[in-house]
Formats: C-alpha cells, sequence, structure tokens
C-alpha cells in the first residue's frame, strides 16, 4: 500500500509563493502519475497539475505560468511551486498517485491565501 504524506500548506498573501511537498512511501518512478488536486468549499476536486513517469506535465489552465510540479526521486517527494498566489487558489490540495495495482490520495495540506 502506498502511502502519501502533504506538507507545505499555510496562509499567503495574494502574489506570494508556497511549495507543498508530497513524501511516497515508494519509489515514485513506481507511479504512473503522481498529481496535484485541490477543493475549494462548496466546489468539486480539480485537477491542479499532473507528473507522469513518462511524459510532459500537465496543468490546469488556472494555474499555468504560476505553479510547477516536480520531484526527486532520491527523497520520493514530488512538490509544487505555487507563485503569484491569489484567493481562488484557496483549497485544500491533494497528493494523488496513479500506480501499477492502485491509487492513492494523501490527507491534504490547506492553502489559504488572503490579506
Amino acid at each position: 500500500q502506498v502511502q502519501l504524506v502533504e506538507s507545505g500548506g499555510g496562509l499567503v498573501q495574494p502574489g506570494g509563493s508556497l511549495r507543498l511537498s508530497c513524501a511516497a512511501s515508494i519509489n515514485i518512478f513506481s507511479i504512473n502519475v503522481m498529481g496535484w488536486y485541490r477543493q475549494a468549499p462548496g466546489k468539486q476536486r480539480e485537477l491542479v497539475a499532473a507528473l507522469p513517469n513518462f511524459g510532459d506535465p500537465n496543468y490546469a489552465d488556472s494555474v499555468k505560468g504560476r505553479f510547477t510540479i516536480s520531484r526527486d526521486s532520491a527523497k520520493d517527494t514530488v512538490y509544487l511551486q505555487m507563485n503569484s498566489l491569489k484567493s481562488e487558489d484557496t483549497a485544500v490540495y491533494y497528493c494523488n498517485a496513479d500506480y501499477i495495482g492502485g491509487m492513492t490520495w494523501g490527507q491534504g495540506t490547506q492553502v489559504t491565501v488572503s490579506s
């Protein structure tokens, strides 16, 4: 069973930056796709960014040019660098791993963008 632990959320002012981390319990190259999702109050969970083991990253239109997904294979960790944050980025952010044999979600980390 793959375990995912998110960290790095918090309160930031508009225009600020945060970096989210997602640590996996297995080598992340054993995972087909790692991604970040978010869910704001009263809204459905949406894909923010996805990073296939082989292939280019994908981003939601709303975050293109502001967010960057990356990985550190030595640490079995995927990151989401969030720059130029806006109030509409406020949500609980979830890490997701799609791998052979299953799929796992992290517990989520709160990101609040407010002045």
